[in-house]
Parts: C-alpha cells; structure tokens; sequence
C-alpha cells in the first residue's frame, strides 16, 4: 500500500527540513512536526481505511529515519519501557510518530532536557513526567519545573495511591516547585495520606510543620558529643531522631501507618522507613517476623560471641546513654523494619481499606509502639 501522491509529496518535503520531533494526531488525520521555526502540519488524505493509512505513514517515516519501513515495530519493542535504548538514537526514535517510541525515549538513562521538550511536545502524560523527572538532567534542566507543574496540577485526578506518592516525592526535588505549593500538598494528606509518604521519601529531614524536639534531646546529645564528633552512625542516628525533624519524621510514619488506603502505601512507607535508617542498618537482619524483631531488640544488652556482636554499635551507643537504652533497643528494631515485614500478610489477601488495615494490625501495632516509644 502506498500513500497518496499528495501525502508523499507534502511528507517528503517535510523530512527534507531539520525537524526535531512528529507527531500524528490520528483523530484528525494530521501530521506535526517541530522545528526550531515553530511547527509544521500535514494533513493526511487517506485513500483506504484509516487505520491501514497511518500504518502506510509510519512504514514512511521509518523507512526515512531508520532506513526501514519495518524498523519501528521490530526494533523498538525490545527495547520500550526498559530504559535501554541506545543514546545515540534518541532523537531518531522522536521521528516516527510512534506514541510507543516516546515511551521507550522518556524511559532511557540517556534522556537529556532537550531531547524531553521534544518528547513532551509529542505526549504529555503523568506516567511520561514521572519518567522524566526520575532523570536528573531534566530534573535539574529547562524542563524540569514544567513537568513538575503538570504533576501538580494532575495530582488531584490521580487515582492510584502509588502514582501519587512518585509524583508527589518527583515535584519535592530542589527547587521545582514554590514553599506555598509545597505547602499545599503538605495539607491534602490530610485527606489522603499518600501524599505523606511522598514527603517521608523525599524530605525526611525538611517535613512542614515541624513538631518540637524530644524532651530528653539535649541531655542525650550532649552525653554522645564525644561519638557525634567522632562521627559515629548511631549516636548520630538517635540524635536524629530526638531532633524536631526526627520527631516530625516518626509522627508522620504514624499518621499513615494508622490508615494506610492501600498495600502500594504501607510498602512505600516501609521503604521510607527503611531509607531513614539505612545509615546503621544491621547487615543480613532484614526478617518477615515483626514479633521475633522486637524481641531481638529488646536483647540487646544480653551478652554475645565476639562473633555475632555486628549490633555493637547499638550496644556502645546503650551504654553511653543506658537511661534512655529502651528507646535505643525501638531505634534497632525500627532500622531492621523494611517490606519483608508485610509479606506474611500481603501473601495471603489482597484487601484495601478497613480490611486490610485490621488484617495488618499484627505488624502495625507493634511499630506504633516503637514509634511511641521514641516520641514520648
């Protein structure tokens, strides 16, 4: 099948010029194309059903761009949303008027910020700003406020807990979006708390609203001045935590975890968790058995093999400061938390909601109660 000699003519003319990007708005039978002049259109005049038309004006641009008319299908699906296409043929792929081919190009490590004004140009989707914005060029770049924005304003239509929370943590990078925005989404997790494990991943240390410190802050910090300034990982961590932010931090794992919506938030808020402590994380400790974790902190001060003491950190640290050892033993328990917790219970149901909340107490409860012991 061929195109029609109009279309031929009009398409080839238009692959003759410098374009930087195409575009086929198949409801209207249209062709566009960007160039650094601004932006060119092709209206289509297909001489057999629509749908066989477009593919005919595909094989066109590939065979153009790729130097074959069967390039796209073959060669591109390999290689679509896994981040592997190659570099050098970013720009080409921006050439084809293939909606899979900017998929595969805003999944690519080799994005830059200009090769995704191209791709935004062609397809602005929540899914395509995400990709993006997880790229530090473009992150960093021109277009990294105008996808943050998008997400902004997309937010509120968002259906999935789990898209919220990436867009949410995306937009909080640098200076992509304005104290008063960043306030604003601070307020909806109020009414959907994905939006705080959102900031529990990207501002674990700048959360809004700070709380006041723990009481026992100064009187702590000051007894581990000495390992602070020899930059010891725990007693660094525990002032940390004692810290108004630290405080925040902890009170906000607790407001979420008293109501998460769904599995994709309590995992999320798991690795938050996780990413907090992963300065004195314990090596092999991570467990299915919230029971067996607190038990195994609570032993702290029991004595063991030279051998097995990779938690002497911990103990030094209790022994520095034994009053407040019971909230040493919640902060051991606390860094060996991570999703391996929730697996004995997210194995055997699928439930969102009340259901599954009531289903998770068993793991719930007992972090609640480190948590309380850390901020009371």
């Amino acid at each position: 099948m061929e195109l029609s000699p109009e279309d031929a003519l009009r398409i080839n003319v238009l692959l003759a010029s410098p374009i930087e990007a195409v575009r086929i708005d198949e409801s209207s039978m249209t062709v566009h194309a960007l160039s650094e002049k601004g932006e060119a259109r092709v209206r289509l005049n297909p001489n057999c059903r629509e749908e066989a038309y477009l593919r005919t004006v595909r094989e066109a641009l590939s065979s153009h761009i790729l130097g074959s008319p069967g390039g796209y299908p073959v060669y591109l699906k390999r290689w679509t949303r896994m981040g592997q296409a190659r570099d050098e043929i970013l720009e080409s792929l921006l050439l084809l008027g293939e909606p899979e081919a900017v998929i595969a190009v805003v999944n690519a490590s080799g994005l830059t910020d200009e090769i995704a004004r191209r791709a935004w140009w062609i397809m602005q989707s929540a899914e395509n700003a995400r990709c993006m914005l997880s790229q530090q060029p473009v992150a960093e770049g021109a277009m990294g406020p105008v996808l943050a924005e998008f997400l902004v304003e997309f937010l509120p239509f968002e259906e999935e807990p789990r898209d919220m929370i990436e867009s949410v943590r995306l937009v909080l990078q640098a200076d992509l979006i304005g104290a008063a925005t960043r306030q604003q989404l601070w307020e909806r997790g109020r009414s959907s708390n994905a939006y705080y494990v959102g900031f529990l991943q990207a501002l674990p240390d700048a959360l809004p609203d700070p709380m006041s410190p723990h009481p026992a802050r100064e009187a702590a910090c000051r007894r581990l001045a000495t390992l602070i300034e020899a930059g010891d990982p725990h007693a660094i961590q525990f002032c940390r935590l004692l810290s108004a932010e630290g405080q925040t931090f902890l009170d906000t794992v607790r407001r979420v975890l008293k109501k998460p919506s769904n599995q994709d938030v309590v995992v999320s808020l798991l690795h938050a968790i996780s990413a907090y402590f992963k300065t004195i994380h314990l090596v092999d400790r991570r467990s299915d058995d919230i029971d067996g974790i607190v038990r195994m902190a609570s032993e702290l001060g029991v004595k063991r093999d030279a051998g097995e003491q990779d938690d002497a950190g911990f103990r030094r640290l209790a022994a520095s400061v034994p009053e407040f050892s019971r909230m040493v033993e919640a902060m051991l328990a606390m860094s060996i938390i991570d999703e391996p917790v929730v697996k004995p219970v997210f194995s055997r149901t699928d439930a969102v909601g009340s259901v599954m909340r009531k289903k998770l107490k068993p793991v719930s409860d007992p972090i609640l109660r480190l948590i309380d012991i850390l901020t009371t």
